[in-house]
């Protein structure tokens, strides 16, 4: 009976996907046209989400009951314990409380001050609700000023997420965030995390103020610091208008309906970068200036500011991890090819097409390797220059995967489009 009601539900999540799909390729003209296409839209998607929520349910059950051969169970646990390994993130999951800790603060999906609030260190948050990278205006220029108060993995779980969402969805199973073990357990012991829910006040403060109610520019907080010159003044001036127009290009990077195929998430991502990278460009030149008019005094007033999170007596960044950006990611680059491949069984033109995918693949996290760092640079101009660089790889990570995953994409037949817009739902088989 559950195989068969698996079945029947996931027959209906196709045809949901399919009507999506045709409702996204429409151009209703008029705005009273276009407001009732999205919430149609929204209807839709929401209904997709129950019925994936239902599936997903379904197969854990089909799972628990079916008998699993004893030969099989090492080689599962080889495979999780490979996925643990193939990662940026790897090297952050030796410390099992602190993991705890981490997946909190990214369950609740927290934002930079709140997570302070509640005295842990900001984490990466890959995505809330449609939107990727939600908090990426307070990230990247929080960052700027006190890199110590956010997690020191959190752009290695940047790149693990980047590429994870790609191919597993904002859901991915083989997530560092997503399995965190009890201490004492092993990896096999590991549980998924869900989706963080998100508000429409929540996403319409992302999406339309994303520099209100942060401390991404503590403008106040810098004056009664550096005390700077009417020279000074006039400078940091400039760095708030650049902080505004930075915000304001966020405002069209926000996403309202779920991307639920593999090329339009990535298409959403790529679209958030760019917003993120933009940004930057224009802050940077006038960070530039402010800084360097600075006295030596001034500067190292400057460098102390920050959140009183964790121990406060060591104030310089935490280095990285960058020992580990050059280990093999077989994670990222072989796991959801070969997933692909047990789900999908592409022959032919789909094979070689996929072929194509994985070089790419493999190709893009190369690209984000090499912008690993050594350690986190001392000034804030050096971490935004070092940022800037960073954003750089991952869009030219996003125009490497993008060709190709729509080229493989294109090949595939409706049946094997539903199967991997729900791949994650099948890892763990």
């Amino acid at each position: 009976m559950l195989s068969r009601q698996s079945a029947e539900r996931q027959t209906r999540i196709d045809r949901l996907q399919q009507r999506v799909q045709q409702l996204q390729s429409q151009k209703p003209e008029g705005v009273r046209a276009q407001r009732a296409q999205e919430r149609l839209l929204q209807t839709q998607n929401r209904q997709i989400q129950r019925e994936q929520l239902m599936q997903q349910r379904d197969q854990a059950r089909l799972q628990r009951l079916a008998p699993q051969p004893s030969a099989e169970r090492p080689a599962a646990a080889a495979a999780l314990e490979a996925a643990a390994r193939g990662r940026f993130a790897a090297h952050f999951r030796s410390d099992a409380l602190q993991a705890q800790a981490a997946l909190a603060a990214r369950e609740q999906a927290w934002a930079p001050h709140r997570a302070w609030r509640h005295g842990e260190h900001a984490v990466f948050v890959a995505w809330l609700g449609p939107v990727f990278w939600p908090y990426a205006y307070s990230d990247i220029f929080n960052y700027t000023f006190w890199p110590y108060a956010y997690e020191p993995g959190y752009w290695a779980y940047a790149y693990d997420d980047f590429v994870d969402t790609v191919f597993w969805g904002a859901d991915s199973p083989y997530s560092a965030y997503a399995r965190y073990p009890e201490p004492g357990e092993a990896i096999t012991g590991y549980r998924g995390r869900q989706r963080p829910s998100a508000s429409p006040e929540t996403l319409r403060q992302v999406c339309e103020a994303p520099d209100k109610g942060v401390t991404a520019w503590p403008i106040a907080d810098i004056t009664r610091a550096v005390q700077p010159t009417p020279e000074q003044r006039a400078l940091l001036d400039e760095l708030k208008i650049a902080a505004a127009k930075a915000a304001d290009v966020f405002k069209q990077s926000c996403s309202e309906p779920y991307a639920l195929t593999p090329p339009g998430r990535l298409r959403a991502m790529t679209n958030r970068i760019t917003a993120t990278l933009e940004a930057v460009k224009i802050v940077r030149p006038a960070l530039e200036r402010f800084y360097d008019s600075l006295s030596d005094e001034q500067k190292a007033r400057f460098n102390a500011l920050g959140p009183n999170v964790g121990d406060r007596s060591q104030q310089q960044p935490p280095r990285e991890a960058s020992e580990a950006c050059g280990d093999p990611k077989s994670s990222l680059t072989q796991l959801p090819i070969e997933r692909i491949e047990a789900v999908i069984h592409p022959a032919g033109k789909q094979k070689e097409a996929l072929d194509r995918l994985s070089n790419a693949t493999k190709k893009a996290v190369a690209g984000l390797q090499a912008a690993c760092p050594d350690e986190v640079p001392l000034t804030p101009v050096g971490r935004l220059e070092a940022m800037e660089k960073r954003l750089e790889a991952m869009l030219e990570a996003a125009d490497w995967v993008q060709a190709r995953l729509d080229e493989f994409y294109a090949t595939l037949s409706s049946e094997q489009k539903a199967r991997f817009n729900t791949l994650q739902q099948t890892a763990g088989q």
